[in-house]
């Protein structure tokens, strides 16, 4: 069985008892707090993934770390996936609760890459579209990449809307390559 089916059936459980004890928002903050632990620190990433290093140890520096941070249920779960040797999915698990999180309140997450900054108008305008066409809650990401020429791309989930500049003459490209003039 592939890693992410793994995660998704542990993040699945964990939601599930989040919902039964009433604490889905304290865990959803727990999980957040620890995806960003791991991206901070590659060493705690390598030591959960890392199958030489003993269960007890790492379940010492989970809770060195994380014990007096997030609640009880979470470290109750971080000490399960470690006993059931299951360390190494910890972070994918997490990633997953965070996305069954935001399908169950309605959150969509976009993100957009714009050849400026946005404006307060654009910001608004994007986020209401985004929200008309996916429904729920938005939260956008922005990035500004000055390549892009002039206007923007924003993906929504799997869905890419390629607005920019750089992209009109790339496709234009494309098709000028693709045509054959006599």
């Amino acid at each position: 069985m592939s890693e992410i089916t793994v995660a998704i059936r542990y993040a699945k459980s964990l939601i599930d008892l989040a919902q039964e004890q009433n604490s889905l928002e304290e865990v959803r903050a727990d999980m957040g707090f620890f995806v960003q632990t791991l991206k901070a620190n590659t060493e705690l990433q390598a030591v959960l993934r890392n199958p030489i290093i003993q269960h007890d140890k790492k379940v010492k520096i989970l809770e060195g770390i994380f014990g007096d941070k997030v609640t009880k249920a979470t470290l109750s779960f971080f000490k399960i996936m470690v006993n059931k040797s299951r360390a190494e999915i910890l972070y994918a698990t997490a990633q997953e609760f965070i996305n069954q999180y935001d399908t169950i309140k309605h959150i969509v997450r976009a993100s957009v890459i714009s050849a400026a900054p946005l404006s307060e108008a654009n910001r608004n305008e994007i986020i209401a579209e985004v929200k008309r066409v996916a429904g729920g809650d938005v939260i956008l990401s922005e990035k500004v990449d000055p390549a892009l020429i002039g206007g923007f791309i924003l993906n929504i989930g799997d869905r890419q809307i390629d607005a920019s500049v750089n992209g009109s003459l790339l496709r234009l490209k494309k098709d000028f390559s693709q045509r054959v003039i006599q």
